[in-house]
């Protein structure tokens, strides 16, 4: 007979969870494997709240396993080590994101890819090596294979660093893996929300010119004068879309509702890029000929592997880079979650763990 969550494992865990696809979370007592030889444990002081987990307590991906612990932008400090971890020590300020485990031997596991690999498994929902569920970060305790953990360097506050740990990987990779990177590129970023604001940010430090593309002209200043966009466009004021028509390089697009691809790709010059980011719950309308008429790529890219979300990291240290973020206590959470619904954040709820995770 299957074992209970809380006997599952040897270590005591305390969290919250959504039991249904009501999506409310409560209490949730649980268990943790013991620290094995290559594992990494730490107390977990923040995490932060990202859509994905709105979708997955309430089931709107049609995937989601009940009882869902969410959170895969865990940051701590380390309390114990495995014998064989070489990378980190007790005390150490570390990360764990969207992954806890891979198959490590495949084509895209090799190549420092494994949030490509078809084995992936996510930090929340997914089926670990041992065959018990995966539970994430609105929790007391972590424990990962150090594989799977990022140090955070100390110049880096950790409520504002945990959403890099997906918001920050989910826009750095695209920006490095398209070639958009590079000083002088005009870049567009759709959608001024949680991933949004991140992108502006990290394509600014590569030095490129930001375009903010949004429905609403009350984040103008925001996007100019705080987050330091070059310009901002009203995406559905067609005579500024139509006198930005073939100016940008490529284009970030964030926006996880459905929206008309038509007028972005016009944005873009000839061999621009349009990155889809956002995960709609419907497919998207793909017009073909301005892509013919420019030989325009629409393409995908989900996070990133464990390699360059370090390197990420390590680039936001280096330039200062961290989220925007509203911190509030745990039991704020189903307020947050109603609030998340309707994008009233600014830009990303971060859930303080370390003090106001207190066991029912």
């Amino acid at each position: 007979m299957a074992k209970s969550p809380v006997e599952e494992h040897p270590v005591k865990a305390f969290g919250w969870a959504a039991k249904d696809s009501s999506g409310v979370l409560s209490p949730f007592n649980f268990s943790r494997r013991a620290t094995g030889d290559e594992d990494v444990q730490f107390k977990v002081l923040y995490c932060g709240i990202c859509h994905t987990d709105l979708h997955n307590v309430k089931n709107e991906w049609g995937f989601s396993q009940y009882p869902v612990v969410p959170g895969h932008e865990i940051v701590g400090v380390v309390t114990e080590v495995g014998k064989k971890v070489h990378k980190f020590k007790v005390g150490d300020k570390v990360g764990v994101g969207c992954l806890v485990g891979s198959c490590r031997s495949c084509g895209s596991c090799e190549k420092d890819l494994e949030n490509y690999c078809p084995k992936l498994m996510m930090t929340y929902g997914s089926v670990y090596y041992d065959g018990t569920t995966t539970y994430g970060g609105y929790s007391d305790i972590m424990v990962s294979n150090e594989h799977f953990v990022v140090r955070i360097p100390d110049n880096l506050p950790l409520d504002a660093t945990a959403p890099l740990l997906c918001a920050g990987i989910t826009t750095y990779s695209p920006l490095k893996h398209f070639g958009l990177d590079k000083p002088g590129m005009h870049i567009g970023v759709v959608g001024l929300g949680g991933l949004g604001h991140v992108a502006v940010k990290f394509a600014k430090a590569f030095g490129a010119k930001v375009t903010v593309i949004s429905t609403s002209p009350n984040k103008k200043d925001e996007a100019l004068a705080h987050l330091g966009a070059d310009s901002f466009l009203i995406s559905n004021d067609q005579d500024q879309m139509q006198a930005a028509m073939g100016t940008l390089d490529g284009i970030l697009d964030t926006v996880s509702a459905v929206h008309a691809l038509y007028p972005l790709i016009g944005l873009l010059k000839c061999d621009g890029k349009l990155i889809l980011l956002g995960v709609p719950d419907k497919p998207l309308d793909l017009p073909v000929f301005p892509l013919l008429a420019g030989r325009k790529i629409v393409a995908g890219s989900g996070i990133g592997g464990m390699k360059e979300t370090q390197e990420m990291i390590d680039f936001a240290a280096k330039h200062n880079i961290r989220a925007e973020i509203e911190v509030i206590p745990v039991d704020y959470l189903n307020t947050a979650m109603e609030r998340l619904a309707k994008n009233d954040v600014k830009y990303r709820f971060v859930i303080d763990v370390g003090n106001t995770m207190n066991h029912s």
